[in-house]
């Protein structure tokens, strides 16, 4: 990863891997929050010398620590300071809206030393899509920077009408500070002294009052009370497979980092550096992958996306009385209704997928008051699907862009050449994609069993009706007998746009396939032309427009993995299951951290390692989520709230003997297994079942 970013709630920073943020870089490096950029330039000299990379470390995704040491400083034959006698410790990390970092100085050398200690500030209070290069419009202005005793201000006026301003403070005498950004400190040391300076920097918007930032010790004390405290609320998982445990400890602490509250609960964000904002579909898959081990985040995204569910028809924002959101920004461009993210609506699948989400959490939790508590959201969801989700009435939701900056293609694949037939030719919309009508019909009939449970048969009876026909149809239309798979999706002349892809894949989880034709897509799924060794491609290899460098056309995406796999699982397909994780355990190790990144590219595992997409986000939700699916998937876990009762069907990757996962919480109570390999053959031991439902283990 060529840059270190740590994040707390909605305040997040972006550098070098030696700590800097320098002007212009093509990351956009910063500290953002609300998508503005409240630091555009932090770095670092000693007399004058960038100081030289020894180590930076991240992986802990709430705390950096980089060290550092001197460069040879001579001037006319007189040495000012010897090289590497200066080690420079730089800790730094996030926490109720402040960003801490502490600068420790060690003095290695025999003798006493001096020398300046310079950091260089600057602040451009851009919007995160004009540091993106994505737009450009009509912005604010600087109204100055200030220094007063030990602090430095930068101020700015947006066009938006809202006062910014970045607020640095220090906590020892300076030499100098400029209102230009440039704070000098003077430092001693003796042979094998130590020195520190600490730096507190606060973002503020309008009116916010500045806050007392807490000392050092307390905030950082707070952090790791915070994550005890997550710890101790999530199930834990423990295997003799170092690979798969690497991977899914990593993808827990990936979320809990990228979880923000918005005011109704935490959800995830969907990823760091671009997309630290809520998202429709992001979140909702995420949370989805969380739920097996924290079923309050998925309480939280459903309340933050009812919260902002569609009330008008909007075609700027491409809003719908009933539409879930696909992407919320809060930037000046965004305020003043430059970019339509306020938010926008330009999605498919998020309407369908928070109903998914809400019958799965009732699933895992039992908890019918949340029903109760959406039912007008669940209502307008289900009213949307059928109206503007169908406008024609052929039981298909289809999409069809209005926003003129909104999003073309508006499925998860939502790059510009994604939809494609094998001609090469771009399909029209409005488009019907796939695995969007899985999602239909996976949403119905799990609203029309908490319908039956609550006795509100008329209501489920209706649903049940409608997925039913629209199975039928769906498998009558999307069908491609000559190829034994289904169509990606339906143009505007509702012809089959054939292109092999994995997209048919998020279907066998939903139920809508004939039982004969579920081996018969996974088949296809784990064959050479889909799957490369490390995952499930994109698009299939031979295809006019595959390409495994692209973004949607023959990538690998770990979440479309995991929607996949949980599939393969539930049906029933446990060895292509197995195959799928199998791979992506194997190409985790080729990245930094063994974390998963939002996507890699498709070359076969013949090249010997796993190739990087050139830009990616790391760490990303639904990335970090993949292995939680895995872990799931392994034990063929699924709760079933409204009869009580728990299936089981385990299974273990290669080179597993044992996987223990403890404090699943189920109903009221908590689920903790044992699954072991002895002598060639699966037990299982269950160490904890305070949950009051019958565990059903599977042989299917």
């Amino acid at each position: 990863m060529d840059y270190r970013v740590i994040k707390d709630n909605d305040l997040f920073l972006l550098t070098e891997p030696n700590g800097n943020i320098i002007l212009d870089h093509p990351y956009g490096l910063g500290l953002y929050t609300k998508d503005t950029r409240f630091l555009s330039q932090l770095s670092i000299d000693i007399n004058g010398k960038d100081p030289v990379l020894l180590s930076s470390e991240a992986d802990e995704n709430f705390y950096t620590k980089i060290l550092l040491t001197n460069q040879h400083d001579e001037q006319d034959g007189e040495i000012k300071l010897w090289r590497e006698s200066v080690q420079i410790e730089r800790s730094r990390f996030i926490h109720d809206g402040v960003l801490y970092e502490t600068f420790t100085f060690t003095n290695y050398y025999p003798k006493p030393i001096e020398f300046t200690f310079n950091t260089h500030f600057d602040v451009d209070f851009a919007d995160m899509f004009i540091v993106r290069g994505f737009q450009n419009g009509d912005i604010g202005e600087r109204t100055g920077q200030h220094v007063s005793g030990q602090t430095l201000s930068f101020s700015y006026q947006g066009a938006d009408d809202i006062k910014r301003s970045t607020l640095i403070e220090w906590d020892c005498i300076q030499q100098s500070a400029t209102e230009q950004g440039t704070v000098s400190f003077g430092l001693q040391l003796e042979n094998a002294e130590t020195s520190t300076i600490t730096f507190k920097i606060q973002p503020i918007i309008g009116e916010e009052q500045t806050k007392v930032a807490k000392p050092v010790a307390v905030a950082l004390s707070e952090i790791k009370k915070s994550a005890e405290t997550w710890d101790r609320s999530t199930a834990r998982v423990e295997t003799d497979h170092k690979g798969f445990q690497r991977l899914v400890t990593r993808g827990l602490a990936d979320l809990k980092v990228l979880l923000t509250d918005l005011g109704h609960g935490s959800l995830p964000v969907a990823g760091l550096p671009w997309f630290g904002v809520p998202f429709g579909r992001d979140s909702l898959i995420a949370a989805l992958q969380l739920l097996p081990f924290n079923a309050e985040v998925a309480k939280g995204t459903l309340r933050t996306m009812a919260n902002m569910q569609g009330t008008k028809k909007d075609a700027w924002r491409d809003e719908q009385p009933g539409k879930i959101m696909h992407e919320i920004r809060f930037g000046e461009l965004a305020n003043t209704g430059q970019i339509p993210f306020t938010p926008y609506y330009g999605t498919i699948d998020a309407t369908p997928l928070f109903l998914i989400l809400l019958v799965e959490y009732v699933s895992w939790t039992g908890d019918i008051s949340l029903v109760k508590e959406l039912q007008e959201n669940i209502d307008a969801a289900l009213i949307w699907i059928d109206s503007y989700g169908d406008q024609d009435g052929d039981l298909y939701v289809e999409y069809h862009q209005e926003s003129s900056k909104g999003i073309a293609n508006q499925g998860w694949k939502d790059s510009g050449d994604s939809i494609v037939h094998r001609n090469g030719d771009y399909a029209k919309t409005p488009i019907a994609l796939s695995e969007v009508q899985g999602y239909v019909y996976q949403a119905k009939v799990g609203i029309a069993s908490i319908y039956q449970y609550l006795h509100e048969d008329k209501k489920a009876a209706t649903l049940l009706k409608e997925a039913e026909e629209l199975k039928a149809r769906y498998n009558e239309d999307f069908w491609m007998p000559d190829e034994g798979f289904y169509a990606i999706a339906l143009d505007e002349n509702k012809k089959q746009v054939g292109t092999i892809t994995s997209n048919p894949g998020h279907t066998l989880w939903s139920g809508i396939l004939p039982e004969e034709r579920v081996k018969v897509v996974s088949d296809m799924l784990v064959s050479d032309k889909m799957f490369s060794g490390f995952g499930i491609r994109t698009m299939g290899e031979g295809e006019a427009a595959y390409n495994p460098m692209s973004y949607h056309d023959g990538s690998i995406w770990p979440h479309d993995n995991s929607m996949i796999v949980i599939g393969m699982s539930k049906s029933g397909q446990k060895e292509h299951a197995l195959k799928v994780m199998e791979g992506l355990v194997k190409a985790s190790q080729h990245f930094e951290y063994d974390r998963l990144p939002e996507l890699f590219c498709g070359y076969s595992d013949e090249l010997g390692k796993a190739v990087k997409y050139p830009v990616a986000c790391s760490p990303q939700a639904w990335a970090a989520g993949t292995p939680l699916v895995f872990v799931q998937s392994l034990l063929g876990l699924f709760p079933n709230a409204i009869n009580k009762t728990i299936t089981l069907n385990p299974s273990l990757l290669s080179g597993m003997n044992e996987l223990k996962v403890e404090n699943m919480q189920i109903g009221k109570g908590v689920l903790s297994l044992h699954v072991q390999a002895i002598n060639g053959q699966l037990h299982v031991n269950t160490l904890e079942n305070s949950t009051g439902y019958t565990i059903k283990q599977s042989t299917h």
